[in-house]
This record gives C-alpha cells, structure tokens and sequence, in this order.
C-alpha cells in the first residue's frame, strides 16, 4: 500500500493508523466488531482490503464456540447495523452456522466457529492488507482462551 495515497480515517484517539477504506465503511466495521464484541466473539479483527478489491472495503473477522453464538452474534450485528440504517445484501451460511458471510456491500462480516476460523485461516489470504485497528472496547479480553 503506498502510504503518500492512504488516509488517515476514523475519530482522533481510535489510532486506525494509515487505511483507504471509506470512512463510512470504518464505521459499519467497527460497529459490527463492536456488536460481535458485546456477544463475546473472540479474535475479532478488520482488515482493509479496499486496496485488492473492488466489491468490498473491509472484512470483519470474528469467532463463536458454537452454532448457538455464532448465530447470536450474527443476529446482534444485523441488528446493530439496521439500527443505522445499513441492511445485508446477502448473508449464508446460517443453517450449520460454522461460517456464516454477512455481506453489507462495502464490509463483509465473517462468523466462524473457533474450530474452522484455524482451519481456514482467511486472515492469511489478506495477510498483505493493513488491519483496521479496532478501539479497546472491541478488542480488551476477547482473545481465545488458552487450551
């Protein structure tokens, strides 16, 4: 990514650091990260892939131990997205909820059960991509537990 072409997006304290992403794909990103972070998903993370394609700016990346979470979470993210205003244009994966794809058109939302977010490993498809970094109260505590 070339630095002299980025922007610096988001609120003065949030330290995004450098990222092309929109500003209000920033936003529908943090708010889903938040969202997944108040059903206590684990290893949220936003990556900015503006700069590789051209269908979607960020991708929010979360995990859920079960179905049963991974279908709260993702229905605590729809619902906080609606309330701004911001639909899903297609969403799949609901049935066995391992992989669930919420996709609001400039952020894609992928919901894992623990078990297929290591075993699919899609963080390292956009390994070249610069992270959105997330405020604390997205990130504080909501690492995996050690096995």
């Amino acid at each position: 990514m070339d630095p002299q072409t980025s922007t610096v997006c988001g609120s003065p304290g949030l330290g995004w650091g450098l990222v092309s992403a929109a500003p209000d794909s920033l936003d529908t990103a943090i708010t889903a990260a938040q969202a997944a972070s108040d059903k206590l998903a684990t290893d949220i993370v936003a990556i900015d892939v503006s700069e590789q394609l051209v269908i979607t700016d960020v991708f929010v990346i979360c995990s859920g131990a079960n179905e049963r979470q991974v279908k709260s979470i993702v229905d605590a993210i729809e619902e906080a997205l609606h309330a701004k205003g911001v639909k899903p244009i297609r969403r799949e994966g609901m049935k066995g909820a391992h992989w669930v794809l919420l996709d609001f058109g400039d952020v894609v939302v992928h919901v894992q059960q623990a078990e297929d977010r290591v075993h699919y490993a899609i963080e390292r498809l956009w390994k070249d991509c610069p992270d959105v970094e997330l405020p604390e109260s997205v990130t504080s505590g909501q690492t995996a537990p050690s096995e």
